[in-house]
């Protein structure tokens, strides 16, 4: 096929039943039909595979796939498989494969069946496969994680040094290289190594606007709040991330006596164990995997809808990377990290044995963390300008998924501060960081500032009306504007730009926010966010998962692979009957609705039959949000204290259905303050008899408290009582 031809957009929805490319996939996969060496640099879940997948499925003769790890491997042949009706479509060549299984892969690649090819680097070497591919029609070489090439890269593998030797073997074709890290180092390292200097370099943004990011303070409840989490995202697949393997252990026995379907995942399981985790979390046996953060890499998953950080990690690429694998296919994705600065102190002492040069670096890099978990300006916008990337924190994309956004510190007017902060940088000559300027502007001395003579300094103490906190978030938040730059190969000094020297001349308004304090005292006020929209048929829903589970075990595939969770939610939305409405559904080509479908639609149209649903032609859908609002109005008028007789009454409930409706929020995780309704029935020495009864007693049931109370107390009483006990004490 003439590459000018291809109708890229109908071989889109062919395959993979999406009606438009994402982000930068489009010219990346013209580029490579184009026959051109291609270097592709796009955040993880940014849909690196597509890149080349549609390529190779589109043109002529084998495409091979080098990839490091076997694990991935399998998943995207399952994945490719799943899109075709022929099983050849895509092979892995490994050390795993019998000689029967050889001889049946290179049987489907002679006859031109195959179309992926995934090896590993170690396989390419071998003498009589390399002679066996310079026999056959290849499109191209994609090199997957090219950053394995790059001894600056943060998971260098040898033997992907001598791939460029081996391709020039196989013949003239181009290279793709595919890799999430974005430090300009390793790029120009990747280029220089496969010898391509030319190629055309395409590079993603590293925004993630579905992902929602919140820092809490990591207090002695910390277990209890992750419990409470997870119970409010019931049914969704999580990852937790510890600092250590005894640490991932004890959590996930936590979560397990909490009623919560969790495995552990670390390097101290044996081979057997992981893989079986990582097969349960795949095939969603379990709801959450407890892993180490240096353990995470291997859990690939579009349907995480949640990352939670025990323990922070060591830099803010380990950051990204791990947030990263929640919310690949575009839904939901919350990334809570609890942050202490107790944990920061712990990994200052794993470095303390290691060389001073790599001591520093990882002091600069933890410094990072620091400021990102403390900053109260917009996370996203601290997050990109890390890698390079401007943001627009009001009009960008994405721009109010931050616990700071949402709910943000008051600011204050700080263009002197500023001018004064520049200044004694400027007059400094530029050789200090945050901390002895800061020392300057505050009149304090160390050895370093002694040595200087800076304490005879006019400058000297300037800055003292504000204590240290203030001057730290001043200038982490004028950092991120360029007026001051941390200068890279010093560690950390605070070099001042052009931009800041302006300033100095013409100050002009800066509005500071001031950054979070994290004591013991903010346990109360942690705040959720808010929750997606609930417009999907939640009991279709469930039913839709179950049979997608059902038939994914027959196939011995993961669930994913058979539809994804934004198309369910699709089809929960719109309900297609036929195979032909099925093919509306996002995320579903022709192949998948022709593989799958017909046990999806045989499903939908029985539950629409059932349930009387009333399907309009254009396929809009009821929403089924009643309950959800009703909870609403409850929250919203028991905190303007309305009578709940009242309430029960504009709602047409009995006082019995409004206590369920109560007992269902509370025991959710939200508060209900109904004190000022308790108060006129109960007095106090009463309350505090019930109070102190429900705190030592083994359970809640009511039936119990009625034996235990001999009839001082009716069932209405009791059931408000262990309202208001659950909600001061449990929320």
């Amino acid at each position: 096929m003439n590459p000018n031809e291809i109708d890229l957009h109908k071989e889109l929805k062919k395959y993979f039943g999406f009606s438009q490319f994402k982000g930068l996939q489009e010219q990346v996969v013209g580029s490579i039909i184009k026959g051109n060496n291609t270097f592709v640099i796009m955040p993880t879940g940014g849909g690196k595979s597509l890149c080349y997948q549609l390529p190779a499925l589109v043109l002529e003769g084998t495409a091979i796939v080098v990839s490091p790890l076997i694990a991935l491997m399998k998943n995207q042949v399952d994945a490719i498989r799943s899109l075709s009706s022929e099983n050849g479509i895509a092979h892995v060549l490994n050390s795993s494969l019998n000689k029967t299984e050889v001889n049946q892969v290179k049987s489907d690649i002679a006859s031109g069946l195959t179309k992926l090819l995934y090896v590993a680097p170690e396989s390419l070497t071998k003498e009589e496969y390399i002679q066996f591919l310079k026999s056959v029609k290849l499109s191209f070489v994609a090199i997957d994680e090219a950053h394995c090439i790059s001894e600056w890269g943060h998971d260098f593998r040898p033997e992907y040094r001598n791939l460029r030797n081996i391709i020039k073997q196989l013949g003239d074709i181009p290279i793709i290289g595919l890799t999430a890290t974005a430090t300009p180092k390793v790029q120009e390292d990747i280029l220089k190594n496969l010898d391509m200097p030319n190629a055309n370099t395409f590079k993603a943004s590293f925004n993630r606007p579905n992902l929602f990011y919140e820092v809490r303070p990591k207090t002695k409840n910390v277990d209890s709040d992750i419990i409470r989490f997870i119970k409010q995202n019931k049914g969704k697949s999580g990852v937790i991330y510890c600092l250590s393997r005894k640490k991932v252990e004890e959590i996930a026995q936590l979560l397990q006596v909490n009623g919560i379907s969790a495995v552990p995942y670390h390097a101290g399981l044996d081979a057997k164990t992981r893989s079986k985790h990582q097969d349960m979390f795949l095939m969603e046996d379990v709801e959450v995997v407890v892993a180490t953060i240096a353990f995470g890499m291997g859990i690939d998953k579009p349907d995480v809808r949640f990352v939670i950080h025990h323990d922070i990690p060591k830099s803010l690429e380990s950051y990204y990377q791990e947030t990263g694998r929640a919310g690949r296919d575009g839904g939901e994705g919350h990334c809570l990290a609890y942050y202490s600065y107790k944990d920061i102190e712990k990994l200052e002492k794993f470095m303390s044995g290691k060389p001073v040069a790599e001591q520093e670096i990882g002091f600069a890099l933890l410094q990072e963390v620091v400021a990102y978990a403390e900053t109260s300006m917009s996370r996203r916008k601290y997050l990109l300008h890390y890698f390079g990337e401007e943001f627009d924190e009001v009009n960008g994309e994405g721009a109010d998924m931050d616990d700071n956004i949402r709910h943000p510190k008051k600011k204050v007017e700080a263009k002197d501060e500023v001018k004064i902060l520049l200044e004694v940088i400027r007059d400094t000559k530029q050789q200090f960081k945050a901390k002895e300027i800061i020392l300057a502007l505050m009149g304090k001395i160390n050895a370093i500032i002694k040595a200087h003579k800076i304490d005879q300094q006019p400058y000297f103490g300037k800055g003292a009306s504000h204590d240290e906190r203030f001057w730290m978030a001043l200038i982490r938040q004028v950092l991120v504007t360029g007026m001051i730059q941390k200068d890279i190969e010093t560690y950390g000094v605070i070099k001042i730009s052009e931009k800041g020297l302006q300033f100095i001349g013409n100050p002009t308004s800066f509005l500071m926010s001031e950054d979070h304090e994290y004591s013991e005292a903010e346990d109360d006020l942690i705040v959720a966010a808010a929750k997606s929209s609930g417009t999907t048929d939640e009991a279709l829903m469930t039913m839709l998962k179950d049979l997608r589970k059902k038939v994914a075990k027959k196939l011995g595939v993961p669930p994913f692979v058979v539809f994804q969770d934004p198309s369910l939610e699709d089809m929960s939305l719109k309900y297609p009957v036929t195979i032909d409405e099925l093919g509306s559904i996002h995320g579903v080509g022709e192949g998948k609705a022709k593989k799958y479908g017909k046990e999806f639609v045989d499903l939908i149209a029985r539950y629409v039959e059932d349930n009387d649903i009333i399907r309009p032609d254009d396929l809009v859908v009821k929403s089924t949000g009643a309950n959800s609002s009703l909870k609403l109005y409850i929250i919203q008028n028991v905190d303007r204290k309305l009578g709940l007789d009242d309430i029960a009454k504009a709602k047409g409930l009995s006082m019995d259905d409004l206590l369920k409706e109560m007992e269902q929020i509370v025991y959710s995780g939200t508060k209900l303050n109904i004190k000022y309704w308790v108060d006129d029935i109960l007095d106090e020495d009463q309350q505090e008899e019930i109070h102190d009864y429900f705190m030592d007693s083994e359970s809640d049931k009511i039936d119990l408290a009625l034996k235990e109370f001999e009839g001082d107390y009716d069932t209405e009483e009791l059931r408000l009582m262990r309202i208001k006990f659950i909600s001061e004490v449990a929320n």
